[in-house]
Order: C-alpha cells, then sequence, then structure tokens
C-alpha cells in the first residue's frame, strides 16, 4: 500500500511520469471495482473545469467517484501526481501538425498558436500547473516534438529555435491564462463579456485617478476595431503573434545576409 510519507508529500517524486508503469495500473490484488487510473485523472479534469484548482482535493474528488479517499490513493501516491495526470490528459486535446505535412511552417505555428491558447482559456486551472511539473507525460512531449518541427522549419539556426519557442509559447501563455482568468471573472458575474467590459469601463472612467490612463486605453481599442470583446481579444491575439512571426522572418534573413 501506499506509505504515509508519500501522501504527505514530503517526498515527492520529479515526475508521476518516471514511476514503474505497472503502478498505474494495479498495485496489486483486490483494487477497488470499477475504478481505474484513466477514469480517476477524467474525472479529476472535469471536477478543475467545473470548480478550479483551489477546491479540488483527493476527498472531493472521492466523493464524486462515490468512492473512499483511500480507494483513489491506490492508483496514485499524491495529490500533485494526479494533476500531473490531469495536465497531460489536457494536452491530449490540442490538434497537431501531422509530421512531413509539408504545409508552410507559419500556417503550422499559427495553427499550434492557437490551439494551445484555446486549451489555457478552456481550462483555466491548467495555466497554475503548466510550470509546476516537468510536463514529460505522452501528450505533453508530443505537442513539445511538434513544436519543435515547425520551428525547425524557419531556418533559424538551431541554436536559436528554443529562443523563438519561448517567445511564442511564452505570448500565448501569457495571452491565454489573462484571457482565461477573464472569462471565469465574467461568468461568476452572470453577465455577458460585453456587459462586463462596457459596465467595467463605465464605472473606472468615473475614477479621476484612472481615468486618464483608462481614457489612451479606450482610445486605442477603439482604433484598433472590433465591436465585440471576442473580436478585441483575436485582433490583439493575431496581431502580435504576426509581429513574432515577423521577427522569426527577420532574424531569419539576418542570418542569412
Amino acid at each position: 500500500m501506499v506509505r504515509a510519507d508519500q501522501r504527505s508529500g514530503k517526498t515527492p517524486r520529479p515526475s508521476v511520469w518516471l514511476e514503474d508503469r505497472e503502478r498505474g495500473v494495479r498495485r496489486g490484488g483486490g483494487q477497488p471495482s470499477g475504478l481505474d487510473r484513466d477514469r480517476i485523472t477524467g474525472a479529476t479534469v472535469r471536477l478543475l473545469d467545473a470548480e478550479g484548482l483551489e477546491k479540488f482535493s483527493m476527498r472531493r474528488l472521492a466523493t464524486e467517484l462515490d468512492v473512499t479517499a483511500m480507494s483513489v490513493y491506490w492508483y496514485v501516491d499524491t495529490k500533485d501526481d494526479l494533476l500531473e495526470l490531469a495536465l497531460d490528459r489536457a494536452f491530449g486535446e490540442l490538434a497537431l501538425p501531422e509530421t512531413d505535412s509539408g504545409a508552410d511552417w507559419r500556417d503550422e505555428l499559427r495553427a499550434l498558436a492557437r490551439e494551445y491558447r484555446a486549451l489555457l482559456v478552456r481550462h483555466s486551472w491548467l495555466p497554475a500547473l503548466v510550470g509546476r511539473f516537468l510536463n514529460i507525460g505522452p501528450h505533453a512531449l508530443r505537442f513539445s516534438g511538434a513544436v519543435q518541427r515547425v520551428l525547425g522549419r524557419t531556418g533559424l539556426p538551431e541554436h536559436e529555435v528554443t529562443g523563438a519557442i519561448a517567445a511564442v509559447f511564452q505570448f500565448v501563455y501569457g495571452h491565454g491564462t489573462v484571457e482565461g482568468h477573464f472569462r471565469d471573472r465574467v461568468a461568476s458575474t452572470g453577465l455577458t463579456a460585453d456587459e462586463y467590459h462596457h459596465r467595467a469601463m463605465t464605472e473606472v472612467l468615473r475614477d479621476p485617478d484612472a481615468s486618464d490612463v483608462i481614457g489612451r486605453s479606450a482610445r486605442i481599442m477603439e482604433a484598433r476595431g472590433g465591436d465585440t470583446v471576442e473580436e478585441m481579444l483575436e485582433r490583439d491575439f493575431t496581431f502580435a503573434l504576426d509581429l513574432l512571426i515577423a521577427g522569426i522572418e527577420a532574424m531569419v534573413a539576418r542570418n542569412r545576409g
């Protein structure tokens, strides 16, 4: 059975993916009927989506599965193990380009960036876990491999590829994280995104300390265009991504010159 020190988190492993694979299937005879790691991970993702990371607990998960908490510990040692499994399960939702598809790297990079952004927004608990774990699960590794292949076709020298990956996907991470938090906040108010934005801008413009900066921001947003919050977010994301791609192209041209 699982040792108490493992459940307490005193000696955490670097990654759940580095443990004996057999332990993910069965720890021995007499495992709880109807449970397996896949079912537990799926329930974890659903709970995180519905209630958020802060409210998640092994006890809450056990209640959702209609089993005891000890039954869950039959399949995972710690809560962190389960969160790491949920993180990789989410990465499995990403649509990845085919290897050697022959498509233009710019189009594939845009598609990967949009997939990642949508994932971060859809699972607003995910950003807090991305840097917390090694991200070496099978789905995360497939995503990383796809990103490396696409950026490897840009013409950048190999030693600059990691910098390009950081520039593009740290931007997407930041944008998707903020957008996910915004959408969660809007959902908690019962308003639409447009109603929430209009109300917030109206109220903050009444504050003399903030009105100058917010007023300039409002004029910038108006110049950018977009009738809805959705359109404004999309325009900002698209233009920022185009800037990054243009930067990669400029660096390639500079290296060749």
